[in-house]
Parts: structure tokens; C-alpha cells; sequence
């Protein structure tokens, strides 16, 4: 299974000082198997806060191995559904976080994550989890 890489996790991996050993084996292992996934939107959040230029090209040049999943007008609108949904549960959560769950849903993909909120949103979405 294709596993689509969170923010959080990546920042934890990229880390210069200190970064979690566990989580860095878990994404080195879907690296070398060819199973992670990139969407633009990550990608955005990752690049977004670099203060020095060197640092920003230097991590969009390492991001750059990994293309971005094409997104449609279908993931977005998955995406409003299912903040609604949620929202009605008194579940909250990002524009972001709803759009990851759309295209996990819809394109059949698990989500590494060290953000609980994904539990809440799992219990009304039915998304996958990736356990390392």
C-alpha cells in the first residue's frame, strides 16, 4: 500500500538536530520501496516558514525527488464533504487535513502521521492509518 507522507512527520524526519530515528526508518522504508506519496499542499507547508533562501532551495531540491499525486476538483470536494461531516460530529480539523483524508480515501492511500486529530477523523472517514 502507498503511504502519503504528513507535514508532521516530515518535519520530525528533516530535522537537523535530533530527528526521530523511528520515524526516519519508517519513511527511509517507503522511500526504498517506492510506496510514499507527495501532494502539493505538504509540500507548501513543508517549503512554507524557511527563512534563509540556501535552506529553502536546498529542501525543495531534497523534496524534489518525491513528485506531486495530481489533485482534481473531485479530492476537493471530497474534502468540503468531509469537513461537513466531521464538522457535524463536533470534530474539527484543517482544510488541509480533510483534503489529505479525500485523497487518501479516494486514492486508496494510508497516512503516516503523528497528529492525533487523524485518529477523530479516521472514526468518521474510514481512512488508514500507516503504523510503523
Amino acid at each position: 500500500m502507498r503511504v502519503l507522507v504528513d507535514t508532521c512527520v516530515w518535519s520530525a524526519v528533516l530535522r537537523r538536530e535530533s530527528p526521530d530515528e523511528k520515524l526516519t526508518r519508517a519513511v527511509t522504508e517507503l522511500i526504498e520501496e517506492g510506496r510514499l506519496v507527495m501532494i502539493g499542499p505538504i509540500r507548501q507547508e513543508l517549503l512554507s516558514g524557511v527563512r534563509e533562501k540556501a535552506q529553502f532551495d536546498r529542501l525543495r531540491k531534497r523534496l524534489s525527488a518525491f513528485p506531486d499525486l495530481p489533485l482534481d476538483s473531485h479530492h476537493y470536494e471530497t474534502a468540503a464533504r468531509f469537513y461537513n461531516r466531521c464538522r457535524s460530529k463536533d470534530v474539527q480539523g484543517s482544510h488541509v487535513d480533510y483534503l489529505i483524508c479525500a485523497v487518501c480515501h479516494l486514492e486508496k492511500l494510508a497516512i503516516l502521521t503523528t497528529d492525533r486529530d487523524f485518529e477523530g477523523y479516521a472514526r468518521h472517514l474510514g481512512i488508514r492509518l500507516y503504523m510503523p
